[in-house]
């Protein structure tokens, strides 16, 4: 087989690269993208998959139908934006570059037959396999190829990743002057909209939050007082609620290990919103049932029977808030007899339009960027949407917390006059909790 080189960089890609991200290869620049043949196999095998595998696979085959109406795919198509050209290739004998202990029927190895076939014909040229298979890219080292993961909008690491909040010194008569006047102008021309600020003086510590539009640092909505019975225990706690209850913020996005409290602020604030202020139409609770848009049909009952072991979590903290026993149960039942609270799988946000509600996604760390975005798209006019996640419970075998949908809203949506974050640090749920997640 004689192949046609159009660009001295070229990549190959794998299977779970497509599942992840359906136009994954418009992100190459000028390079020849090449798709083994095996990866065509796998992906028409996932095209009836009902989840997001299912409909990236569709997607992208979609997208092949196109490229193939341009020209010939063995050939290579021309993507015109970014100057790259799109190859399906298939060798009739993978197994005379494999070494005998690998088996040449499965497809990874087939992918590194291919590969090694290329980087004989292109001896000159820069060759990577890009997927998101570690053991692939494992095996392609130990074959002596290049290879990497797909993450176009990977962060360094989570420690680099904003964390909502800045600490700053201040004298005492700013200090008499935040409590005087109701605000203080930052010294410093670096603060982010909605930024949060821990104010030290002395042994003396008050918390604000940095408005853009007035340039000043200004008191918190709601420092320390309870809402729906939950008082807030530290200061990341008071942070979130001040973000959960601000009218003009339209985006939260909370991330904390598990018992500090993420969800049961969400849902406090949520029910505060809706039924004591009346902001909101609906408090809508969701979480994935994962992985997102699982056929949920192996488990007994009618939808509400089905859906209960994994909405139960939110069941609970639900029943915590307004208090222990029979009586929070039904008052939980009676909010969604009244329509007030709905609590659904993310299967059934996607294609809706949602205004006037108060959303809260839970589990927000097994999205992708594209589920983060079809979710937060779904929003209509004075809808708030709010992430919660913990990156140390992620699920997704395609997704780490440097990739992670949650990740990826926290640094694109800083800055913005209509959203706040908050990384809540300590667990408050009990101290054997505390210590499990810090230990295990």
């Amino acid at each position: 087989m004689i192949l046609k080189s159009h660009c001295q960089k070229k990549v190959l890609i794998d299977t779970s690269v497509i599942l992840y991200d359906a136009l994954a290869l418009k992100t190459f620049h000028k390079t020849d993208i090449y798709i083994p043949l095996p990866v065509i196999e796998e992906i028409d095998r996932f095209k009836r998959d009902m989840g997001e595998n299912g409909r990236n696979a569709r997607q992208f085959s979609r997208f092949m139908d196109t490229l193939r109406s341009r020209g010939s795919l063995t050939k290579g198509v021309h993507l015109e934006d970014t100057k790259s050209y799109v190859y399906v290739s298939v060798l009739s004998d993978y197994k005379s570059y494999l070494a005998p202990q690998l088996d040449s029927q499965k497809t990874d190895n087939q992918i590194l037959g291919m590969a090694l076939f290329l980087q004989q014909q292109f001896p000159n040229s820069s060759l990577e396999i890009i997927s998101k298979d570690i053991n692939l890219r494992v095996k392609s080292d130990v074959f002596g190829l290049n290879s990497k993961d797909y993450d176009p909008d990977r962060i360094a690491s989570v420690e680099d990743m904003y964390s909502g909040v800045r600490n700053i010194k201040i004298t005492k008569d700013r200090l008499d002057q935040f409590f005087k006047e109701g605000f203080i102008v930052p010294e410093s021309k670096k603060f982010l909209a909605n930024q949060y600020v821990i104010m030290e003086s002395n042994k003396q510590t008050v918390l604000g939050r940095y408005n853009k539009k007035q340039n000043k640092i200004i008191p918190l909505i709601s420092n320390g007082t309870p809402i729906w019975r939950i008082h807030p225990r530290n200061p990341e706690q008071n942070f979130a609620f001040d973000a959960l209850l601000n009218p003009d913020i339209f985006f939260v996005s909370l991330i904390g290990k598990a018992g500090t409290g993420k969800t049961l602020l969400a849902l406090a604030a949520g029910l505060y919103k809706t039924m004591d202020e009346g902001v909101y139409k609906k408090l809508l609770v969701s979480r994935p049932v994962f992985p997102m848009g699982r056929d949920i049909g192996y488990l007994p009952g009618d939808v509400e029977q089905k859906l209960n072991p994994w909405m139960q979590p939110v069941f609970e903290s639900l029943e915590f808030i307004m208090g222990m026993g029979k009586k929070a149960s039904r008052l939980t039942r009676d909010l969604v007899d009244q329509g007030l609270l709905s609590i659904e799988p993310l299967a059934y946000i996607r294609g809706r339009s949602i205004p006037q509600q108060y959303l809260i996604v839970d589990e927000a760390q097994n999205l992708t960027p594209h589920e983060i975005k079809t979710i937060i798209t779904r929003a209509g006019i004075g809808t708030k949407v709010v992430l919660t996640g913990d990156f140390y419970q992620i699920d997704n075998p395609y997704v780490d917390a440097s990739n992670s949908g949650l990740t990826y809203s926290v640094e694109k949506f800083k800055g913005q006059e209509i959203s706040a974050h908050v990384n809540l640090k300590k667990g408050e749920r009990s101290e054997l909790a505390e210590l499990g997640a810090n230990l295990l």
